[in-house]
C-alpha cells in the first residue's frame, strides 16, 4: 500500500470559489486529504488534551451540563469525525457543517479572550502554554477551510449547526438549565469590571459575533456553489 493509501485518499475535486471563501492554496488542501488520517489523529489528540484541560469544570458543574462544557475539544472531535467519515466514503454534510461552525467559532474565540485578558492568562498558564493555546486554536480555523471540498453546506446541515451553537451559546453565557453558565473558565471572575462592561460580557460579545461569522461563511459558500 502506498503512503497516500495508508494515510488518506486522493483529494476530492476542487471547487472554484472566491478566495475569501476558500483562502487556502489548493495544494495545501490536497495535502490535508492525502494525509487525512494524520489530521484526524492530531485532532483526536487535541480533543483528549482539551478534555483534560476542562477537568476542573467537569467537577464543579452538574453532570447534565457536561455536554456544553468542552467547547474547543468538541469542535476538534467534530472535525475528526467529519474527515474520518469522508475517508471511509461516508461523508456527512451535518458533521461537516458542525465542524466548520465549531472550528471557526472556537478557533477565533479562544485567541480573542487570550488577547483580551492576556495579563492574567499569561500569569496563570506561562508563556509556553499561552502560545500553544493561541497558535493551536488558530490552526483550528485553518483546517475548517478544507471542509468546503467535502460539503456544499446544504440548508438542513447549516440549520442543525446553527441550532446547536445557538443552544451552546445560551448555556455558556445566558440561561443555563441548571447550575451555573458553562463557558470556558476565564482568569477573572465573571462580574469583574472590564473597561465599560464586565469580563463575562466581553467574552459573551465575542461568542455571539463568532456564532454569526461561520453562519455567514457557510451560507455564502452555499450560494457561491449554487451559482457555479
Amino acid at each position: 500500500m502506498n503512503l497516500v493509501g495508508a494515510l488518506g485518499r486522493d483529494p476530492p475535486d476542487s471547487e472554484s470559489l472566491p478566495e475569501w471563501l476558500a483562502p487556502l492554496p489548493t495544494a495545501l488542501e490536497d495535502v490535508a486529504f492525502r494525509f487525512v488520517w494524520v489530521i484526524v489523529a492530531i485532532n483526536l489528540a487535541g480533543t483528549a488534551f482539551g478534555f483534560w484541560y476542562y477537568r476542573f469544570q467537569f467537577r464543579t458543574l452538574p453532570t447534565e451540563m457536561w455536554l456544553f462544557i468542552p467547547d474547543s475539544p468538541g469542535a476538534t472531535l467534530l472535525i475528526a469525525a467529519a474527515l474520518a467519515a469522508w475517508a471511509v466514503g461516508r461523508s456527512s454534510d451535518t458533521l461537516s457543517a458542525l465542524a466548520f461552525f465549531g472550528n471557526i467559532k472556537l478557533g477565533l474565540w479562544t485567541p480573542y479572550v487570550l488577547a483580551a485578558f492576556y495579563p492574567q492568562f499569561l500569569a496563570n498558564s506561562g508563556p509556553a502554554m499561552y502560545a500553544f493555546l493561541f497558535v493551536s486554536h488558530l490552526g483550528m480555523v485553518v483546517q475548517a477551510f478544507v471542509l468546503h471540498r467535502i460539503t456544499d453546506f446544504p440548508l438542513k446541515a447549516v440549520g442543525v449547526a446553527t441550532a446547536w451553537y445557538t443552544i451552546d451559546l445560551l448555556m455558556d453565557y445566558f440561561v443555563p438549565v441548571t447550575g451555573d453558565v458553562t463557558h470556558t473558565s476565564l482568569p477573572y471572575a465573571d462580574a469583574t469590571p472590564w473597561f465599560t462592561t464586565t469580563v463575562l460580557q466581553v467574552a459573551a460579545a465575542g461568542a455571539v459575533v463568532l456564532t454569526v461569522v461561520p453562519l455567514y461563511w457557510a451560507l455564502a459558500t452555499r450560494v457561491a456553489t449554487l451559482r457555479r
